[in-house]
């Protein structure tokens, strides 16, 4: 199993933390959601917390630090079962998993595959750094 490889990718925001603190934030409006019984706060504190995953898991993803192939995959399969439970209501809710997955195979495959690509030109780059 592949852990993690050399320094982690830097944010798209430089040095501040907004993906953390959107995590960090998402999860406060979640809870508070939940204690009041859902609603709003509920819905946006779960959508903005799972930016803040997204967009550190795709980064580190993609970059070759390390692998999150099953949660990027997992993604939009599930949103694609979601998005077809509410336009159709199926009554056999186990035939989804007929549409769900192969879509997640696909994905996890076609992202095992980017991971071990940036992976391998990561620890090029780092193995033809000079020493300073």
């Amino acid at each position: 199993m592949l852990g993690r490889e050399g320094e982690r990718p830097e944010g798209p925001f430089g040095g501040l933390p907004i993906s953390e603190l959107a995590i960090l934030l998402g999860l406060i409006a979640a809870v508070i959601g939940f204690i009041r019984g859902g609603g709003p706060a509920l819905i946006v504190g779960l959508i903005v917390c799972a930016l803040g995953v997204i967009e550190i898991t795709a980064r580190e993803h993609f970059s070759g630090y390390r692998s999150h192939a099953s949660l990027l995959a997992a993604l939009p399969a599930v949103a694609i079962e979601v998005g077809i439970v509410l336009a159709f209501k199926p009554s056999q809710r186990a035939l989804l998993v007929l549409v769900v997955i192969p879509i997640f195979g696909g994905l996890f495959w076609w992202l095992r595959k980017r991971f071990l690509i940036a992976r391998q030109a990561r620890v090029a780059r780092m193995h033809t750094r000079t020493p300073q």
